[in-house]
């Protein structure tokens, strides 16, 4: 115990205990609500997050444009936090163990190498290249000449990027909160900067009456789009925030923080994001704040949104590798966290070199992940809080396949995954964010509420049709 009476981590413990082989005891565990808070925060105002409000006002203007980001992300948000933080800020667990139930073992190995493998790669890789924009924006200031917004140097910072994170992320989540409770304060004024750089270059008359950037014909389908594209940003925390839940020491330390702290930060950053694309038609801060910061405070902005989107890459490969060890079936349990680490940021890496890709197709990205994340957590949601009423046998949930209570044939739950596989579906026969192609209900209903409780009413019906009484095996 420390002076202060709080519980010090062992480091000896982390491969097992932090690093998710075993659930974190209440005594293990470091962050106050503060400490999530901070995290939470500097997880939220990453670049990317401005990157939402610029696409956002791509459908609709500013007005308009808070509504949708401020009922998507609420959406979004209370989908994921109900899915994964409730879970794992109680039982000590990862969310990706505690899906064993829902899924089997091999059933969530499936998911995680696919879904959440994909997901998480993908926000990395655009994490790294907006670092890669930001040093080469710095970069062309000192230099006096355009550097492009795709360049070489982009690709040289973001893999500069990259390997900070992953010597931030090879230190363990302890380090990454120490980090965070030094980003997070800075962001927030940073952000304010940049709010008062486009107050004083811009007017409030010229932003509330600008015009859409490409809208559809119909501003009901424009609004209901912007709405479902921020449930999918809302929902894109899922992967993350339960395996960080589960080092808060008190369930209010963990859900206020993960679903206020993200809420109100990200809507934040998103709107700074939104304003600068309506009225000076790019929401990248990389490419307008050293024009209006000038040329030492602007590099100064950029070099520190640089390294907050490192250790956002930090906290969400975290979360991505221990759901990797623990679903590779004992296969990479043995192989070293650096260099497991160092594994996921090959790809990451590899997307560096085509940064101008990562930028065009980023809302289909979102919106498509979220189609199969909002399932998820649909799934989640009817598993944990209606089919087994909050109750969990840990031991037996860590026996997986070895013990009986979650042990199916073949390793996994046939309702699970149909259920996700229906969801996913109905949501991409509401809305196709490929072809655009919607259906005339979705301007009602949206997308992702009706694909959470489909595949919630799915998986019920099937669990109770193909494993009768299971649930009501499971003991505290």
């Amino acid at each position: 115990m420390s002076a202060r009476g709080e519980a010090v981590v062992d480091p000896k413990l982390a491969n097992e205990h932090v690093f998710g082989t075993f659930p974190l005891l209440k005594k293990e565990r470091f962050w106050s609500a503060l400490d999530f808070t901070w995290v939470n925060t500097a997880l939220a105002i990453a670049t990317w997050a401005f990157l939402v409000g610029g696409s956002t006002a791509l459908l609709v203007g500013f007005e308009a444009g808070i509504a949708a980001m401020l009922i998507g992300n609420a959406i979004g948000l209370c989908f994921m936090v109900l899915a994964s933080v409730v879970a794992s800020q109680r039982w000590g667990s990862e969310q990706y163990t505690l899906l064993r139930g829902a899924f089997g073992v091999v059933g969530v190995g499936i998911i995680v190498f696919t879904v959440i493998l994909v997901t998480e790669m993908g926000w990395s890789s655009l994490l790294a290249v907006m670092a890669g924009r930001a040093t080469s924006q710095v970069a062309a200031t000192f230099a006096g000449t355009d550097l492009g917004q795709y360049g070489p140097v982009v690709t040289i910072g973001g893999l500069v990027a990259i390997l900070i994170a992953w010597w931030v992320l090879s230190r363990g989540p302890v380090t990454i909160g120490r980090f965070n409770a030094i980003i997070a304060p800075g962001l927030a004024v940073v952000t304010v900067i940049m709010m008062v750089f486009l107050v004083v270059n811009t007017s409030w008359d010229a932003l509330f009456t600008a015009s859409p950037i490409a809208p559809f014909d119909d501003p009901t389908l424009n609004f209901m789009v912007a709405v479902e594209f921020n449930v999918g940003v809302g929902v894109s925390w899922y992967p993350v925030m339960g395996s960080l839940a589960r080092m808060t020491r008190s369930r209010k330390a963990a859900v206020w923080p993960a679903y206020g702290a993200l809420l109100v930060a990200t809507l934040i950053a998103q709107i700074v994001g939104m304003a600068a694309a309506l009225t000076l038609g790019d929401s990248d801060p990389t490419v307008w704040m050293v024009p209006f910061g000038g040329a030492i405070l602007g590099a100064a902005v950029l070099i520190f949104i640089a390294f907050a989107n490192i250790t956002s890459m930090s906290s969400i490969v975290y979360s991505t590798i221990l759901a990797i060890r623990q679903s590779s079936g004992g296969l990479l349990a043995k192989v070293p966290w650096k260099v497991l680490t160092a594994s996921f940021f090959i790809v990451p890496a590899i997307m560096t070199f085509f940064p101008q890709f990562m930028y065009e197709q980023f809302m289909i990205f979102v919106s498509v992940s979220g189609a199969f994340l909002t399932a998820v957590c649909g799934i989640a949601v009817a598993d944990y809080f209606v089919l087994r009423k909050q109750r969990v046998d840990l031991r037996e949930l860590h026996l997986g396949q070895r013990g009986t209570l979650y042990a199916f044939a073949g390793g996994i739950n046939w309702a699970g995954l149909i259920a996700l596989v229906a969801g996913a579906a109905f949501y991409l026969w509401l809305y196709n964010p490929i072809t655009l192609e919607t259906q005339a209900v979705f301007s009602v209903i949206t997308a992702s509420l009706p694909a959470a409780i489909v595949a919630a009413v799915v998986y019920l019906a099937l669990s109770a049709v193909l494993y009768r009484g299971r649930a009501t095996e499971v003991v505290r």
